[in-house]
Order: structure tokens, then sequence, then C-alpha cells
């Protein structure tokens, strides 16, 4: 099974996170998410983090940190997670996919359901 490579925003504004909430056509349709989408050939991190950001998002990260890499075997695809933190950035979020966005404050993170994957980065932040 091949691996699929991603790169995942998270991007934090005082205490709180923006989320977003995965349309119930895709893999794990209907969770919450951190903003994010799979690498194109021969991007970084941040690259693909700007792109992603401003495809699903409409602004344009100013500073990508680092912060994990996420390996996750679901039962019909393998991920690679390559999460990085976003502090300031231009624009105003907007979901132009037409998914739903909240600014959740970071205690109340567990109060969504998030995919299986993503449970390490709820743990670091």
């Amino acid at each position: 099974m091949a691996v699929i490579k991603v790169a995942v925003a998270v991007i934090i504004i005082a205490d709180r996170v923006l989320i977003a909430k995965r349309a119930k056509s895709q893999h794990q349709g209907g969770l919450w998410e951190f903003p994010g989408g799979k690498f194109e050939n021969g991007e970084s991190l941040e690259q693909a983090a700007q792109r992603e950001c401003f495809e699903e998002l409409d602004i344009i990260p100013a500073s990508v940190e680092p912060l994990t890499v996420i390996e996750h075997d679901y039962d019909d695809k393998s991920v690679r997670l390559e999460v990085c933190v976003v502090k300031d950035y231009l624009g105003v979020p907007n979901g132009k996919e037409g998914q739903p966005l909240i600014w959740c404050p970071r205690h109340r993170l567990s109060d969504y359901q998030f995919p299986e994957a993503n449970q390490a980065i709820l743990k670091l932040i």
C-alpha cells in the first residue's frame, strides 16, 4: 500500500486553533481536521502548507514551523502527516471548499471528533 504524504497546518492564534470539518464524501468524512492536503512533487513542508492553506482557506502562512511527523495506517490507506504550526498569516480564513471552520479554544479540542491519525497532534498542542 502506497503511503500518502500530507502537509498539515495547525493554525494557532492566542489560545485558539482553527479546525475544519471534512466533507461527508471524503475519507474520514464528517470528522474535524487541521487544514492541509497532499504534497505535490518536489514541495517542501513550507511550500505545501502555504499552497494548501491558500487553496482551502484563502490565507497565506507567514511563518511555518515544523512540529512533528506522524505515520498512520488506516484499513484502506497509509498516511504520513508532516505537521507544522502556523502562528501568523495574511488574509482572513474562509472555507473555500464549503467546509465549516471553527476557532476552537485549545482546551475544547477534545469536544470534537478527529481522524485517528490526528490524535498525536492533539496531544502535542
